[in-house]
């Protein structure tokens, strides 16, 4: 079983004695109920750090009063169980005590990232990311950290936050991990009905068209934005957050479609709000290149 430890000083201890030996660390973030896509961020790391730390931490911080934080999924022996398969050298649980004590006043804001796609509908939910995220750097100073592409938006906000706080860790931002009909792996997927499970897939599908046609020449973000809304809308139980067509960068709105882009949707199927994006390199002629 991979070692489990609660406090920050037993974390920097086993840190400070991985680094006497030489070893590069690599960090991976989570707040638990691992699934195939954090297995394949620890992958990543293990093959690129001598000594790997997951985080399990269910951050108070990022859930809204109407959000799930208490029925969020806390399958702590399962993930140390996936955490020893995966060689996981440590993994790090702290309790909401010990990473937000009595008198805790400091939070980090990252400006105008934060207010667009997610950030009207989740107030303050990326203050906390940024807030965690930079206290779990400062507790446990990694080399490389390791991040989902799923969450573009989160990533995009950390990325701004290392470069203004001249921070020395290394981001690696990794694929999205798909189910076989498309479907981004979440620990929220496991909240859907058998029917709303099969709606849900309808996310990838209108990405993926929209993806077609900017293949094919299109460069009309409103049209490639009301292409996904019809797709999405015609699906029964969808209850649409936001579509959106943003620069990848910036993370505003744009016109025509050049450069690094990004397609992005939040979706609701009943109460689980699901979200999906591609990421794409477009040039100004007809074809294109596109990763996720």
């Amino acid at each position: 079983m991979t070692p489990a430890v609660k406090t920050i000083a037993a974390v920097r201890d086993a840190v400070a004695q991985a680094r006497q030996r030489g070893l590069s660390i690599g960090l991976v973030p989570t707040m638990g109920a691992l699934h195939e896509g954090h297995v394949s961020l620890i992958r990543a790391a293990r093959d690129e750090n001598g000594f790997v730390v997951v985080s399990i931490f269910v951050n108070p911080a990022q859930f809204g009063p109407q959000e799930d934080l208490a029925r969020y999924p806390r399958p702590l022996q399962q993930d140390l169980e996936i955490c020893a398969r995966e060689r996981v050298d440590l993994a790090f649980v702290p309790d909401v005590p010990e990473m937000y004590p009595p008198g805790f006043r400091t939070y980090l804001e990252v400006k105008e990232l934060t207010d667009v796609l997610c950030g009207p509908s989740r107030p303050g939910h990326f203050r906390g990311v940024a807030t965690v995220v930079l206290k779990l750097f400062n507790i446990i100073g990694p080399d490389v950290a390791y991040f989902g592409q799923k969450d573009a938006q989160q990533a995009r906000i950390i990325e701004q936050m290392v470069r203004d706080l001249n921070m020395t860790v290394r981001l690696r931002i990794c694929p999205i991990v798909r189910e076989p009909d498309g479907l981004a792996l979440s620990s929220r997927n496991q909240y859907l009905d058998p029917n709303q499970r099969r709606e849900a897939s309808v996310l990838y599908r209108a990405l993926s068209e929209a993806r077609t046609r900017i293949d094919e020449g299109e460069r009309d973000a409103a049209r490639l934005q009301r292409l996904m809304t019809d797709r999405i809308a015609a699906t029964a139980g969808a209850a649409i957050d936001y579509i959106a067509v943003v620069d990848a960068d910036t993370l505003r709105p744009i016109e025509r479609l050049e450069g690094e882009v990004l397609l992005a949707v939040a979706v609701k199927f009943g109460a689980t709000r699901l979200i999906d994006n591609v990421k794409l390199q477009v040039p100004p002629s007809c074809a294109c290149s596109a990763a996720e």
